[in-house]
């Protein structure tokens, strides 16, 4: 190999891994002990922190500022029509007033009416970090601090070691790279750990305004003063994951995965400087998040995609804004259902969705006021804050059917691990591995 060749390869390979700390070997292969219910999972850990009243009860105004008003700004996910007053939720129009124009309904059909909905679910942790960490482990075992991996396996190991999938079939998208949600893509414990986790990327870094300096243009590093800095930097990643009897654990790459990571990241940012990546309405925080996991599934056709919403946790200081990112948030996950049966052959009508929130908020407000004078919610933990909802829609998954209601509650956030391992065919071995909820089950057990 030439030199100068040597040199440039060597660029890519650091330059990726800086990028994409998170790139994991394949999994050991396991026989599943079932047969799969489908081929491709979407799980949509929903939002940041919804409330029942505005969600599934379709209060809007009425559950929260003492308005007479109440309506479905969710109509692409419920069933229910929406509201006819005081519309702040859509987009807004030049020279209109904030949110004055709702975002138009996208699906002939709703999820709920082609799927399953537990309107009524238990979120078993109240905070963003202990909700979604029970939503990737199926476990309460939440007690750890922040930014600190999950202390049992999450569904990304359990599938690659349990199923055998390889790094690239399992991805995690974050909103961002801030408090825990890169930590969460992989355990630290001694029988899963990194070397089974999830590729993670956070489009906002990997794809905005720094990735663009670092990766767009491939840039070939000087062999003496610039290629050594850069591979202190990924061994500075590397060594912040698992360490092992004084080695790093699990920071290993198939040369194939290698190859096809850095030839979708070049395609990526050849397609971004284009305008040619699609995004659902919004541009920016939540709809780029759900923008990039598209080209990451219609890249990949991966087995697992897991991509965390986060966008109406702005509901502690602007009820007005947390109804419009509700109503975006509503959009973009129809907009995602609707791009994997639309424009990924491979995907479509072979993809079951989950969607379910890591917690929902409290009844009674804080006395924080917004423009409108309305007031804002915050999620300290009483009942209201453990009421959240599932719903999951595709193959072998029962359509327009409900599943326990306001009065019974049927169901657990840590019940969606054991559904995913379900549907993949690895249940019995992920119960047995004795890490889940012991009061969780898989939903299609609660049917």
């Amino acid at each position: 190999m030439k030199r100068r060749e040597f040199i440039k390869k060597s660029a890519l390979t650091a330059a990726g891994s800086v990028a994409f700390p998170y790139i994991l070997p394949s999994g050991r292969l396991f026989a599943r002990t079932t047969s799969e219910l489908a081929e491709h999972v979407v799980y949509v850990l929903f939002a940041g922190g919804v409330r029942q009243q505005e969600a599934v009860l379709q209060q809007y105004l009425a559950g929260s500022q003492g308005l007479n008003i109440e309506g479905n700004i969710m109509y692409n996910m419920l069933n229910g029509a929406p509201p006819d007053r005081k519309i702040v939720y859509g987009t807004t129009p030049a020279n209109e007033p904030v949110g004055s124009l709702p975002i138009p309904k996208i699906l002939n059909q709703t999820l709920e009416t082609q799927g399953l909905l537990f309107p009524e679910v238990q979120a078993v942790n109240g905070g963003h970090y202990g909700g979604l960490t029970s939503l990737l482990t199926g476990s309460r075992s939440v007690a750890q601090g922040l930014k600190v991996r999950p202390n049992v396996p999450t569904i990304f190991e359990y599938l690659r070691r349990h199923r055998g999938f390889k790094a690239t079939d399992i991805w995690f998208v974050g909103s961002g790279i801030s408090n825990s949600f890169p930590l969460l893509n992989s355990s630290g414990h001694d029988a899963y750990g990194t070397e089974f986790g999830a590729n993670f990327v956070a489009p906002s870094v990997t794809f905005g305004n720094e990735g663009l300096d670092v990766l767009s243009n491939a840039k070939v590093y000087h062999p003496q003063e610039e290629l050594e800095p850069i591979h202190k930097m990924r061994e500075f990643l590397n060594n912040t994951f698992r360490i092992k009897n004084g080695e790093v654990q699990g920071i290993r790459n198939d040369p194939d995965e290698k190859i096809q990571i850095k030839n979708f990241i070049k395609e990526t940012f050849n397609r971004r400087a284009t305008g040619s990546i699609q995004s659902p309405v919004g541009g920016t925080g939540d709809a780029n998040t759900i923008a990039y996991a598209a080209e990451v599934m219609k890249y990949f056709k991966p087995k697992l995609m897991v991509l965390n919403l986060t966008a109406v946790d702005v509901c502690h200081s602007n009820f007005s804004s947390y109804l419009r990112a509700l109503h975006r948030a509503d959009h973009g996950v129809a907009w995602l259902w609707n791009y994997i049966q639309n424009q990924i052959p491979e995907m479509a009508g072979k993809t079951i969705m989950m969607a379910t929130p890591e917690c929902g908020r409290n009844l009674n407000p804080n006395p924080i006021l917004d423009e409108n004078d309305w007031v804002a919610f915050d999620h300290s933990g009483d009942y209201n804050t453990s009421r959240v909802f599932s719903m999951m829609v595709g193959p072998n998954v029962p359509s327009n059917l409900r599943v326990g209601s306001e009065s019974n509650r049927v169901g657990r956030t840590t019940d969606n691990v054991l559904t995913i391992a379900e549907i993949f065919g690895v249940k019995d071995a992920v119960a047995g591995a004795g890490f889940i909820d012991g009061s969780a089950k898989s939903l299609f057990d609660r049917l």
